[in-house]
């Protein structure tokens, strides 16, 4: 796949879920208090301020004439964006109606309606529907470089990579700016492609005209860093990010890990403590419970677990399933039958290599690692330099018995990235010292 350059530099690329965090659900609403007052001029609050006078236009239009198909589009696109930025899945909910007011209005020819259907399915991760909105998509509008996010952020979930490849090069081809490079990034990383991954995110910050693009675009390049074990260049990225704004909970979790890595536990527990109590997702409350795991906190860390529960209820009622993050919890807090329930349920449904991965650790922590071994293959087979699928091949090849191969997977996790987990790191490194004493 060619970046549009003068160059003309070759890349084979597929996508990236839109803010990269796809292994978890942003499901609240239990919690939100005092975002408006904390920061009133951050480009997250920005951003929400355009959407919501976006919001409150669309409404106003609507008042004073009900048949208007495009702005119930504009409308349910808009309330997709503002479940993304405040987490409340209660905004699916009225897009789902605004899209669906727009398509019985103009059931032919309605491209931004499927566009924001498909937005919305992605967001819910319902894949498979999201593909199929954009197919509809793309047949009304095959110049639209919205389609083909949705199609590439769909296919890269399910696992279909020759597709992703193609939607994402189409969007490269129609625009070559910010969410076509960070699509292509991270699917560079996926292939451990991390110098040009890098260099994809760059191409996207030099697009990066507004604050909260900056932030993102620093965030991740500060994310491929870390990933690699380089701290000090991961750190430098969220600081830059936390010049345009210093109260971003992404950098500022990046922040805390970068604390917890180099030992400084006490301000990384409060710096986690804090994004929590501010925006409680998901991925930041697991992140929290394992590093109070670490500390030796295990009462705390079981509240942070059972906060985790209720919020997948949540996600629940609102009609959306992640079975995959369910199971990298239930296997966090040790409940092995249903890691596996639910890995098995999202394997049934896509392929990624998440997935797979999640998969063979649920498969090994049952004592089932003749299974495990091939998904622990298969999640790495693309060639993603990930320490933490590269432990699990290492710990479940040591239950095999065979010795150097998981002496070598482990040192290679702990090469990739010495300060993975704050559990599974040291856990890497006391297996690797037993197998050692025991050749």
């Amino acid at each position: 796949m060619p970046f549009p350059s003068s160059r003309r530099r070759v890349l084979a690329t597929s996508a990236i879920v839109g803010g990269l965090a796809l292994l978890v659900s942003t499901v609240t609403g239990l919690f939100g208090q005092g975002r408006e007052e904390a920061a009133a001029t951050r480009p997250e609050a920005v951003a929400e301020s355009v959407l919501n006078r976006t919001i409150a236009t669309a409404q106003d239009k609507l008042r004073h004439s009900e048949h208007d198909p495009a702005t119930w589009a504009q409308l349910g696109s808009a309330y997709v964006e503002q479940a993304r930025i405040t987490a409340d899945p209660g905004f699916y909910t009225k897009a789902q109606g605004a899209l669906e007011k727009s398509l019985a209005q103009q059931p032919e020819g309605n491209g931004q309606a499927l566009i924001g259907l498909g937005a919305r399915a992605n967001a819910r991760h319902d894949f498979v529907t999201a593909r199929d909105w954009g197919e509809r998509a793309k047949a009304v509008l095959p110049d639209t470089v919205a389609v083909y996010g949705v199609l590439a952020d769909a296919h890269t979930q399910l696992g279909d990579g020759a597709a992703a490849t193609a939607a994402v090069q189409k969007m490269l081809d129609l625009k070559p700016g910010l969410s076509a490079f960070t699509r292509a990034s991270y699917d560079l990383e996926q292939h451990g492609q991390l110098d040009q991954a890098r260099e994809a995110l760059e191409r996207a910050m030099a697009d990066a005209t507004a604050p909260a693009d900056v932030v993102f675009c620093q965030y991740y390049l500060g994310e491929l860093a870390f990933n690699s074990g380089h701290l000090d260049q991961a750190a430098e990225h969220y600081e830059k990010g936390l010049v345009a704004d210093p109260q971003d909970v992404t950098l500022r979790q990046g922040r805390a890990k970068i604390a917890a890595a180099r030992g400084q536990l006490e301000p990384a527990l409060t710096e986690y403590r804090d994004i929590v109590a501010r925006v409680p997702l998901p991925q930041y409350i697991q992140e929290y419970a394992n590093l109070l795991r670490s500390a030796g906190r295990q009462d705390e860390a079981a509240k942070q677990f059972e906060l985790l529960g209720a919020q997948e209820k949540l996600l629940g009622a609102a009609g959306a399933t992640d079975d995959l993050a369910a199971s990298v919890v239930a296997a966090d807090r040790g409940d092995a039958a249903e890691a596996l329930r639910r890995a098995e349920a999202e394997w049934g449904r896509r392929h990624h290599p998440l997935v797979a991965d999640a998969y063979a650790w649920a498969l090994h922590l049952n004592g089932r690692d003749a299974e495990a071994i091939g998904f622990a293959d298969q999640a790495l087979a693309q060639g993603w330099q990930h320490a933490g699928f590269t432990f699990h091949r290492g710990m479940i090849l040591s239950s095999l018995g065979k010795t150097d191969e998981a002496i070598a997977a482990l040192e290679a996790a702990l090469l990739i990235n010495p300060h993975f987990s704050p559990v599974d790191a040291p856990a890497a490194q006391q297996a690797l010292q037993t197998l050692r004493s025991g050749r």
